[in-house]
């Protein structure tokens, strides 16, 4: 590895063989110390025994919660994320308050909130009026945990308006603007690489500016080896230019999940 940037597991992805509470310490066991989730809970606002059964699983792995997703709906699936969805803003500011409840409790400090899909018969405008604003309660709320809230263009899903780093940059210097300077793109390589972005220059241009990276090799999303991204140049350019902090796993592997780490050898 030509880089000494950490890493940090994402188990919504990973062990997923596993049920829930156990991934942490399967990660632990494979040699990681900090682990990322999606949101992990069906509902936005869970009830507290369900939330206390998911920080008890992360003490007793002795693992740290690095990141985790606001509540996104239906994931993956019909909604990719609710943050620019009117009808479902109050769920969403509802779900703000306990995602800042686990912070405190875990140290989390990277939120990633989905942008969600077009709304047929939902006027676009709209959509991005309300995803600035739940962006900027959002990010109040977090500031308080020194979170930052994080924006990410992925693929795989049409009507999906953030697809590039262009598109995730512009909106979070929309958010900046309006006074929220704890808002950043979430640079997933594998999101950008296959929507049609040129990474390298991406990761040269930007990369200090990231709040966060993940990585998938593609093609196929799966483990760093099994495609053709140069993910450790990529990861060293990131380096150089600023970029200090860690790297999300968010591949599906092709092997059992501990197996899957030989890249790193």
């Amino acid at each position: 590895m030509s880089h000494t940037l950490g890493y940090t597991v994402n188990c919504s992805l990973l062990f997923t063989e596993l049920p829930l509470h156990e991934r942490p310490r399967a990660a632990r066991e494979a040699g990681f110390d900090a682990v990322e989730f999606w949101w992990p809970f069906e509902s936005p606002t869970p009830p507290q025994d369900e939330v206390d059964a998911f920080v008890k699983a992360l003490d007793r792995a002795g693992v740290r919660l690095t990141g985790l997703n606001f509540f996104a709906g239906v994931l993956p699936g019909p909604d990719r994320g609710v943050l620019s969805h009117p009808s479902r803003s109050a769920e969403l500011r509802a779900n703000i308050d306990v995602v800042v409840r686990i912070a405190e409790r875990t140290g989390a400090t990277g939120f990633n909130a989905l942008y969600g899909l077009r709304q047929p018969g939902t006027d676009p405008a709209e959509q991005d009026r309300t995803a600035l604003e739940n962006t900027l309660a959002a990010a109040a709320a977090v500031a308080g945990v020194g979170g930052t809230v994080l924006i990410e263009p992925i693929s795989g899903a049409e009507s999906y308006p953030l697809t590039t780093a262009a598109d995730g940059l512009a909106f979070v210097a929309r958010a900046r603007e309006a006074g929220a300077g704890n808002v950043a793109l979430l640079a997933d390589l594998y999101h950008l690489v296959v929507n049609g972005d040129d990474v390298g220059a991406v990761v040269r241009d930007h990369a200090a500016e990231f709040g966060h990276i993940q990585i998938a090799d593609s093609p196929g999303r799966g483990e760093p080896g099994s495609g053709r991204l140069p993910i450790d140049e990529l990861l060293a350019s990131a380096q150089d230019t600023g970029y200090d902090g860690l790297v999300g796993l968010e591949y599906k592997p092709t092997v059992p999940s501990e197996k899957s780490f030989g890249w790193r050898d």
